[in-house]
């Protein structure tokens, strides 16, 4: 029969592979830990993001000159909006830009950061006064058929960046934009309501 050998040696996990095994199921552990409470908070306080809409505004003047010179002054109203129930909100970089036809008219700037309580809202009233703006032969066009029919279009585009503190979520921020269409009849300045929010959808 074939001798049988037996090895004496044994083989001994190094400490290191100890410690180093410990320290990954510490961090595992943790970050199940953490996603779990996380999730009950998410669960328990439903955080809204804040939110900016044009809710309302008038035409308080249109005019156009022979050689192409845009005039406008007009009233836009912005709301912020917070529908958070346990925690304020903060606006700040609050920037927009008014378009005509693809040129800019003027701009709408909020120069100080803002608060919104909780379950609340704050109307921002810009008052736009361009100074005379030159437009091509085709935006000529466009705006004396505009005026004809009794309804003009700008657009507005712009954001606001949101900062609000929720439980154990810690502080949050967002990035609220607008890029939406202000339809107007030039002929008494009324504001057509239309959707313009930054809430998603």
């Amino acid at each position: 029969m074939p001798p049988n050998f037996l090895s004496s040696l044994k083989r001994h996990t190094h400490p290191l592979i100890w410690i180093a095994g410990i320290i990954c199921a510490t961090i595992a552990l943790a970050v199940i830990i953490a996603g779990i409470v996380i999730f009950i908070g998410y669960v328990t306080i439903r955080p809204r993001v804040p939110s900016i809409s044009v809710t309302d505004g008038h035409l308080e003047r249109i005019r156009s000159s022979r050689t192409g010179l845009l005039e406008v002054q007009m009233k836009i109203v912005v709301r912020a909006e917070n529908q958070n129930a346990k925690a304020h909100a903060g606006f700040s970089k609050t920037d927009f830009v008014l378009l005509f036809d693809g040129i800019e008219i003027a701009s709408l700037v909020a120069h100080r950061p803002f608060k919104v309580n909780k379950m609340n809202y704050l109307d921002l009233h810009f008052l736009v006064e361009s100074s005379a703006i030159p437009l091509d032969s085709t935006q000529m066009q466009h705006l004396s058929w505009s005026l004809k029919r009794d309804l003009i279009q700008f657009d507005l585009k712009g954001s606001s960046r949101t900062r609000w503190r929720v439980g154990v979520l810690g502080p949050l921020k967002f990035w609220c934009r607008l890029d939406c269409h202000l339809r107007f009849f030039p002929r008494n300045g009324s504001y057509i309501p239309t959707p313009c929010s930054s809430k998603q959808k």
